[in-house]
């Protein structure tokens, strides 16, 4: 443990901000399981109210992940892929028109 005072500092300063992350990164993990399942539902029964579920998680999902890459919680490119497999997913539950 360290004993000089600006290590102490720095410890609860990296303390906190591994907490603050880790809620941004569990919320994002949490919006993408909502949307997938959401997608997965319209898939299995399509309907009007279905879609505007997907539309609202997918994005909630997009807004928070663009908050944690603007916080620095997450790269850019990490993001990047998180929203490709959001539209991905929906983009293939949507029928071909």
């Amino acid at each position: 443990m360290a004993n000089i005072k600006s290590a102490l500092k720095r410890i609860e300063i990296a303390e906190r901000n591994r907490l603050q992350n880790k809620s941004y990164k569990s919320a994002i993990k949490t919006l993408m399981k909502k949307t997938f399942q959401s997608v997965e539902a319209y898939a299995s029964d399509p309907n009007p109210e279905k879609l505007d579920t997907i539309n609202t998680s997918m994005a909630a999902a997009f807004s928070k992940i663009d908050k944690a890459v603007k916080c620095k919680v997450i790269h850019k490119n990490n993001a990047a892929r998180k929203k490709a497999r959001l539209a991905k997913a929906l983009q293939s539950a949507l029928p071909a028109a």
